[in-house]
């Protein structure tokens, strides 16, 4: 008995303490720790959440809601990566130091919002995947608003597309014409609308019966 209770003594899962201190600091809950403390001690970084459910004693819905709810976050993201010729999904955990390094910094972390995910996923009718949250966060960590990028979404799903490179190319067009919010969108518009009218205009106002060349 004294023998494997020395064992045990002796076989530990490692956590920061940068990471346990501050934690909560970038919104992770007491349960995602236990996952991340799991995820950053494992020998490989294969994601396998039949795996995790397994080790860990969690039900596997309970798994992949928390694996999602840390991509939500912008805590861990899953990639895929070629492992013996093979196209695997790995768990990244670069952004959950990332966001350690801005708290010990004392940098703002800025929080990605959720509804503005729920929002993608309600108007696409599907859950997003890993690389469409990244390109999410990319638009707004280079500073567009999350009223611009709703806008944009509502565009698109208007003309009946619902992808995001559709999505990037209005907001990097309305970027360059300096649109910013609402307001600006309803100008653009008003404005495309009196260009259009006035080319009628001129068209219907052409004389083509009295041309002089006919």
């Amino acid at each position: 008995m004294g023998k494997i209770i020395e064992l045990l003594k002796s076989i530990n899962y490692q956590i920061s303490k940068e990471l346990l201190f501050n934690y909560k600091k970038i919104n992770i809950t007491d349960s995602e720790l236990i996952l991340i403390i799991y995820i950053t001690n494992s020998v490989s970084n294969i994601y396998n959440p039949k795996q995790i459910s397994s080790d860990l004693d969690i039900d596997l819905n309970v798994v992949l809601e928390t694996i999602n709810s840390l991509c939500e976050k912008g805590i861990i993201k899953i990639d895929i990566e070629k492992i013996n010729n093979i196209r695997t999904e790995v768990i990244n955990t670069d952004l959950l130091y990332e966001k350690l390094s801005f708290v010990l910094d004392g940098k703002d972390t800025k929080e990605k919002p959720n509804n503005l995910y729920s929002t993608f996923e309600t108007e696409f009718g599907r859950t997003l995947s890993p690389m469409e949250y990244e390109i999410i966060n990319s638009w707004i960590d280079n500073g567009y608003s999350e009223e611009l990028i709703v806008l944009a979404l509502k565009e698109a799903i208007y003309n009946g597309v619902s992808n995001l490179r559709y999505i990037d190319k209005i907001i990097y067009e309305w970027g360059k014409k300096g649109i910013k919010n609402k307001s600006d969108v309803e100008k653009n518009r008003k404005q495309f609308k009196s260009n259009n009218s006035n080319k009628n205009k001129e068209l219907f106002d052409y004389d083509w019966l009295n041309d002089s060349d006919n």
